[in-house]
C-alpha cells in the first residue's frame, strides 16, 4: 500500500527517502545542524533535489561538514572547492560556508552549543503547523525573521529568512508535513 506523503517529494526515490527519514525530524546535534545550514546555504536559488543529489559530494568536499576544519580553510582550499564539479561552485556560497563555520564556533562558545542557541528561539519546542497542501506552507515567519536577523548580526552569510525557514523545516523546528502525510504525527 502506498504511503501518503507530502506532495513536494512524490515520484522521486531520493526525495521520498529524505522526506520519510529526515525532513521535519527535530535535530539537536550541532554537527548535523551545521550540515543542514551548509546545504540550505547552497540551495539558495536552486531546487532542494539538486542539493540532495550532490549531498555526498558536499560531504566529501567539506570534510564531512566538520565546521572546526571548515573554519580554518585557507584560500588554497577555497580555490580547490571552486574547481570541484561535484558541488555547486558558487564562490560567494563557498566563502560564506567558511565564514559561517567561524561564526558557528563563536555561537557555541557563547551559548554552550549551537543547539541551545537555535532552539531557544522556540523555547525548545517544535512548532506543529497544520498544512493542508505543501504549496500553502509559509516561506518565512516572524521566528525565521528573528533568527535570520540575529545570525546576520553575528556575521553569518546566506541566512535570509526564507533560507532559515527551510532550515527550520528540515531540522524539525517546525513540522510542515501535510496533515494527511504519514509523517505528520510521527515527527
Amino acid at each position: 500500500m502506498e504511503k501518503n506523503r507530502c506532495g513536494w517529494c512524490k515520484g522521486d526515490t531520493l526525495y521520498e527517502a529524505y522526506h520519510d527519514q529526515e525532513w521535519g525530524v527535530p535535530v539537536k546535534d550541532d554537527a548535523l545542524l551545521f550540515e543542514f545550514l551548509v546545504l540550505e546555504t547552497f540551495q539558495a536559488g536552486l531546487s532542494w533535489i539538486t542539493i540532495l543529489k550532490r549531498r555526498e559530494n558536499f560531504r566529501v568536499a567539506f570534510d564531512h561538514f566538520d565546521y572546526k576544519k571548515i573554519a580554518t580553510y585557507t584560500e588554497t582550499k577555497i580555490l580547490s572547492l571552486l574547481q570541484d564539479e561535484g558541488i555547486i561552485r558558487n564562490k560567494l556560497k563557498v566563502r560564506a560556508t567558511v565564514t559561517n563555520a567561524q561564526a558557528y564556533i563563536k555561537i557555541q562558545q557563547e551559548f554552550g552549543s549551537f543547539t541551545a542557541y537555535i532552539w531557544a528561539f522556540l523555547n525548545n519546542t517544535p512548532v506543529k503547523n497544520e498544512v493542508i497542501n505543501y504549496k500553502d506552507a509559509p516561506a518565512n515567519t516572524p521566528t525565521s525573521d528573528a533568527i535570520s536577523k540575529d545570525l546576520k548580526k553575528r556575521g553569518f552569510k546566506f541566512v535570509g529568512s526564507t533560507i532559515i525557514y527551510a532550515f527550520m523545516q528540515a531540522t524539525g523546528m517546525v513540522n510542515d508535513h501535510q496533515v494527511d502525510c504519514f509523517r505528520y504525527n510521527q515527527v
